[in-house]
């Protein structure tokens, strides 16, 4: 048998950070996905965490558990789908450090993701995009600071771990025209700011603490702000801008909904989806296509570029072919 903790330690602790250069986010991700299985397990074999064997984790269990998550603790099938990826991602370190797990290894690699629905993405128009905008009390620091978040996320398309990672040395000086992003799987791009993001950006920085935390956006204790801090103040805005556009009230604007905002808008003014790929820091410009769902704008275009096809009804009537005729014949016999 293969002790699961000193293997689980390692791959936390010094494969993922040290070999495989994640994130924080990705390894608290990974670990709060172990945490929930262990415990899980813990209750389901009756043992101690600590004296969890590798072994144990069959595939039957980690399936129960993943039907545990979806059911008992109402997790989307994307849910589920990475927290398999992080089981599979730790089974993969095992193959070459614990050889007697190989073969379940396999077995848990061959556990498929769940297929999952692709709905339209959810974005704002122009109106409620502005009624957001100036929501945030420009009276006061956190209304300034809150005003400046909502602007750069908008403007560069950043993740929400984007825009609460950004620090001061981020900032293009002295003109603060740029900012410096290091976005998901450690991508660097550099991107423009407009001069009405500069405008609230400066006008931020020159209320914000000077304190040792060198992150632009802080919250109350002086601290940098969080994710979840921030989708609490952009819920928070989302209600007073409800006032000049009730159509938000229709709407469940998240942090990431920002971004597919920018997205839109880029694509409309550029119409060229690889530049919205650079602008977003995608890998892949197949992760960018979502857009050309949602803007009808180019589909519009589709349509004006021909006409409609004149195609006649076709038959298969006197058609030969040797296979249809051995087909044939085998129906009959």
């Amino acid at each position: 048998m293969t002790a699961l903790a000193p293997h689980l330690s390692a791959y936390l602790l010094e494969y993922l950070p040290r070999d495989r250069g994640a994130s924080r986010h990705t390894i608290n991700s990974y670990a709060y996905g172990f945490q929930l299985l262990i415990c899980f397990a813990a209750r389901r074999l009756r043992v101690r965490p600590c004296e969890i064997q590798v072994e144990q984790f069959t595939p039957e269990l980690i399936l129960d558990f993943l039907d545990h998550i979806e059911t008992e603790r109402t997790n989307k099938p994307r849910t589920r789908n990475a927290r398999l990826a992080a089981f599979k991602s730790f089974f993969r370190y095992l193959e070459y450090r614990a050889p007697a797990c190989l073969n379940l290894s396999m077995q848990v690699h061959a556990i498929p993701s769940k297929r999952i629905e692709q709905p339209l993405i959810d974005y704002l128009t122009r109106q409620e995009l502005q009624a957001l905008l100036d929501a945030p009390d420009q009276r006061t620091a956190s209304g300034l600071r809150d005003r400046a978040m909502l602007h750069v996320a908008y403007a560069a398309g950043l993740r929400a771990s984007e825009l609460t990672g950004l620090r001061m040395v981020d900032l293009g000086h002295p003109a603060m025209d740029t900012i410096h992003v290091i976005g998901k799987g450690r991508r660097e791009r550099v991107l423009p700011l407009w001069k009405e993001t500069q405008t609230v950006l400066k006008d931020w920085l020159r209320v914000r603490p000077g304190c040792g935390d060198q992150a632009i956006f802080l919250n109350q204790r002086g601290e940098a702000m969080s994710r979840h801090g921030f989708a609490s103040r952009l819920a928070a805005h989302v209600v007073t801008a409800q006032r000049s556009a009730p159509t938000l009230a229709c709407k469940r604007v998240s942090p990431h909904v920002l971004r597919h905002t920018c997205a839109l808008h880029t694509l409309e003014a550029t119409g060229d989806i690889r530049r919205v790929a650079l602008w977003l820091g995608h890998s892949s410009i197949l992760s960018t296509e979502i857009y050309l769902r949602v803007d009808p704008a180019e589909k519009l275009s589709i349509l004006g570029a021909g006409a409609p096809p004149q195609i006649k009804k076709g038959t298969f009537a006197g058609v030969s072919d040797r296979l249809l005729a051995m087909l044939a014949t085998a129906r009959v016999a």
